[in-house]
């Protein structure tokens, strides 16, 4: 990856968990990111978007910031797996208005 790049450039530039993992330097077992991948992707843009508001200005201290929440949400994984964690919410589940339960999610809801 090249060096003169912004955070948010870098960023762009990464395809997959593995390259996430490995610019923010984030060691990992290959066969956790191999069955949770997008899990661990979508918990690292969770915990990024409850943070945003609080993310200091300063480029470096952001990189920091985000190394520590990949790194969380690939620990997440570690230890537990997709429909544990319910990260999408197809694992969600909801009380229905008749009773029992649905993961039913509205169309709406997919493309926010």
């Amino acid at each position: 990856m090249d060096d003169t790049l912004t955070l948010t450039e870098a960023m762009h530039e990464l395809a997959s968990a593995e390259d996430f993992l490995d610019y923010f330097d984030v060691k990992y077992d290959a066969r956790v990111v191999q069955v949770n991948r997008l899990h661990i992707l979508q918990r690292f843009h969770d915990y990024l978007t409850k943070q945003a508001p609080n993310l200091p200005p300063a480029e470096d201290a952001q990189r920091v910031i985000y190394r520590l929440w990949l790194e969380r949400a690939y620990k997440d994984f570690e230890t537990s797996d997709a429909s544990t964690e319910r990260v999408f919410a197809v694992f969600q589940r909801a009380e229905t208005p008749g009773g029992g339960t649905s993961s039913f999610v509205p169309l709406e809801k997919v493309f926010r």
